[in-house]
């Protein structure tokens, strides 16, 4: 039995407002740590946040695990519940905790549900915005109960896109403009209302990042596939490509911009 999911929103819009919003441009030195490398960081927002989400999530779905990027940061053995034939939500608490401690708006939320390794469920929040884009498998994607559609695409050289700082180089002049974010949420709200056409990600593609992001997506009408051919999958832990464009056309047009120049 699977929750009601406007109750999910609620529950990532609440958490936000009580233990994120409150944290945004307030944090003092001893609020903010490092993880595995100077530019890795954790905040006081980040731990509050997903000790909040687990707690309510679990609650709202009995039976239900959780896999958050900080609690897996101190335990990899929890990534493997997410092989497991039970409901697991998937935490973000806080993406771009970069931005988020310098002060800078880019930041979001982001929440999935899996079982058996399918994405039931994606939520995005953008808690300073006020802007929650939610869907479920088969559902569609939504927005303040309007349904959403990715813009159709433009030829290769009018696309707008993101792309790793190793990748730039290959398509600057190929493409009209590459952005960067420096946060997969708004990445991933920027596909989904037509800011940007195209997105690439390269080496560990972590569920937390992209698992919301790549549902939601595709029930936008987006196409999205690891550049060797095989769907994107929560699952994976090894490195790879994986290429979002607004449909598989569009695609199928960036992809030589990647396997042409040695990037496979």
């Amino acid at each position: 039995m699977l929750p009601d999911f406007n109750a999910v929103v609620q529950i990532v819009r609440e958490v936000a407002r009580e233990e994120i919003l409150p944290r945004f441009g307030t944090l003092k030195p001893h609020q903010i740590g490092r993880k595995n490398h100077p530019g890795d960081l954790v905040t006081d927002a980040d731990i509050y946040a997903e000790r909040a989400l687990s707690q309510k999530l679990m609650a709202l779905l009995p039976g239900s695990v959780v896999v958050g990027e900080e609690s897996c940061y101190h335990n990899k053995t929890i990534l493997d519940r997410l092989s497991q034939d039970v409901p697991v939500w998937v935490l973000d608490p806080v993406d771009g905790t970069g931005n988020f401690t310098r002060g800078c708006e880019r930041f979001g939320v982001i929440v999935a549900l899996i079982r058996g390794g399918c994405i039931i469920y994606g939520c995005i929040h953008d808690p300073i915005r006020n802007i929650t884009i939610a869907g479920e498998q088969g559902g569609g994607t939504w927005s303040d109960g309007l349904r959403l559609r990715v813009p159709e695409s433009p030829s290769v050289p009018a696309m707008c896109g993101t792309v790793g700082t190793s990748l730039v180089r290959t398509f600057e002049g190929k493409v009209a403009r590459l952005v960067r974010y420096s946060s997969t949420a708004q990445d991933y709200l920027a596909l989904l209302f037509g800011d940007i056409h195209f997105a690439l990600y390269r080496r560990l593609l972590l569920p937390w990042d992209h698992a919301a992001g790549v549902l939601l997506h595709r029930e936008a009408g987006g196409y999205s596939a690891m550049v060797k051919g095989c769907a994107y999958r929560p699952l994976m832990n090894d490195n790879g490509i994986l290429l979002l464009a607004p449909d598989q056309t569009s695609w199928q047009a960036l992809l030589p911009l990647v396997t042409g120049n040695g990037t496979l």
